[in-house]
């Protein structure tokens, strides 16, 4: 799905990854589920790209339903893959999320499910080899991307920042879109480790200006970062 002239998005509404193109090649940004490698290949070709032109994959957390294909671009074509240092255990497979169901509707976690066992969802592989990043980096990739640390979905849960594409990355920092009860719009994500300490890192994209939001699971916002992050405020607690 195209967003821009250099942004696209892998997937859905219940689970997304992103590419930013430059003349330089493409970055991808979180991995979805072991098949959206089709869909992944699929873009590319609507692009004029390969997965060859990939010059590095950057993961907003280590949780399964983001490192899907991230591994096999690592294996297949050398893709270097980039993940915060406190969230390199779990997508390694080492240690696991503590975070919990919460609220849930059983329709829209049906359908959640659903659509993770049909992607592949229990044939993800762990990563093997990766470089850690941290709060403030930029990274030589194309678009130039800059790490925002966002801990609290996860220890080490970042947004990326691309300026040249207008967007900032956020994985599950936040989420347009609870897949646990099919509620819509900005709000805190489901399976957060530490749902308070992930509504006080929204400051740090009090700094960000750019006006798509991009999820991991959820519709793109495209009303701008301050207005994602007050409706979520004005909710007045991690509940969705």
């Amino acid at each position: 799905m195209k967003l821009g002239p250099s942004l696209h998005r892998v997937g859905n509404d219940i689970v997304a990854a992103y590419l930013v193109e430059d003349e330089t090649g493409v970055t991808v940004i979180d991995a979805g589920l072991t098949g959206h490698w089709h869909d992944l290949t699929r873009e590319l070709e609507t692009m004029g790209r390969t997965p060859a032109d990939i010059r590095g994959l950057i993961l907003t957390h280590g949780d399964t339903d983001h490192i899907g294909f991230a591994q096999k671009l690592h294996d297949e074509f050398g893709v270097p893959l980039y993940i915060h240092e406190a969230d390199a255990a779990r997508a390694q497979g080492k240690e696991k999320s503590s975070g919990s169901f919460g609220k849930y509707s059983l329709g829209a976690t049906i359908g959640f499910l659903a659509y993770t066992i049909r992607k592949g969802g229990m044939r993800n592989h762990y990563l093997t080899e990766v470089r850690t990043v941290k709060d403030g980096d930029e990274l030589g990739l194309p678009g130039r991307p800059r790490i925002v640390g966002m801990p609290g979905h996860s220890p080490g849960s970042i947004a990326v920042f691309v300026p040249s594409v207008d967007a900032v990355f956020v994985g599950d920092a936040l989420t347009t879109r609870n897949v646990l009860t099919g509620k819509t719009g900005p709000q805190p994500a489901p399976f957060t480790d530490e749902p308070g300490e992930a509504l006080d890192s929204l400051s740090r994209l009090d700094e960000v200006k750019a006006t798509w939001v991009l999820p991991g699971h959820g519709a793109p916002w495209n009303g701008g970062v301050s207005a994602a992050v007050s409706a979520i405020r004005a909710t007045g607690g991690p509940t969705a």
